[in-house]
């Protein structure tokens, strides 16, 4: 149960930080800044883990600064997946 409150006050912050690396923080709000720090955590852990060989991410219970970043990048790279699909280019 702690667990899942984690990972969603963590995921609430590192969507928020993704969305200020991305310009579109002015047009997400809480929940979405949670959302997208989920997905991406989710999206990051299946991407960079076998590539890099670094830690998984924040959804594997794993709080320490590479699964951080790895769940950060995941996050960057949703976002510029959807700017890409909404507006024609990253930003």
């Amino acid at each position: 149960m702690l667990t899942w409150i984690l990972i969603i006050i963590v995921g609430g912050i590192l969507g928020w930080l993704a969305s200020i690396v991305m310009r579109t923080d002015a047009q997400q709000g809480i929940l979405l800044n949670v959302v997208v720090g989920i997905v991406g955590a989710i999206l990051g852990g299946l991407i960079f883990p076998p590539l890099f060989g670094i830690g998984g991410s924040i959804t594997q219970g794993d709080f320490s600064l590479p699964s951080l970043l790895v769940s950060l990048l995941g996050a960057i790279i949703l976002l510029a997946i959807v700017n890409l699909l909404r507006r024609g280019r990253v930003r």
